[in-house]
């Protein structure tokens, strides 16, 4: 079944947070995660970095790329993970990156930006995502609805 790249985008985002990524990590890594499917990358590396939370490169890439940022223009070499070249791919400026890890970004230039198109998503991985994201909800209680979740405890529409 094919889904949309934002849905796709969102799912990855809340996996990552359910498998315990920090948000701003969390949301980079589904950004990547759309580009490196699109690209037509395993999608293994996507689930092996999931599981490697609370470390990993869901951690480590992002930070990574802002300490490359931060020093202005040049190159870098990144730490060696799958989904590197995911990720400076979806920087907002030129970036390119070699098959040593060597990273040169261009701050000054904008990078060109495709429209995502339908990503087929396997159902296991789907399901895999979903049961990670599931772990951000909050059970149905009482307790929960007092301490302000869904509409609370009366509906006043």
């Amino acid at each position: 079944m094919t889904r949309s790249a934002n849905e796709v985008m969102v799912l990855a985002g809340k996996a990552a947070r359910g498998a315990g990524a920090p948000p701003a990590q969390a949301a980079q890594f589904g950004a990547a995660a759309v580009w490196h499917l699109q690209q037509g990358r395993d999608v293994a590396a996507l689930d092996a970095a999931l599981a490697a939370l609370p470390a990993g490169p869901i951690l480590d890439l992002p930070l990574a790329i802002a300490r490359i940022v931060e020093r202005g223009e040049g190159a870098s070499v990144l730490p060696p993970a799958p989904l590197a070249q995911s990720y400076v791919e979806t920087l907002p400026f030129v970036a390119r990156m070699d098959a040593q890890g060597r990273v040169e970004i261009d701050l000054t230039t904008p990078a060109p930006r495709k429209v995502p198109q339908r990503i087929a998503l396997d159902p296991q991985t789907y399901a895999g995502w979903s049961a990670l994201a599931a772990k951000l909800l909050v059970p149905e209680s009482d307790a929960s609805r007092l301490s302000g979740a869904g509409a609370g405890l009366t509906d006043n529409d």
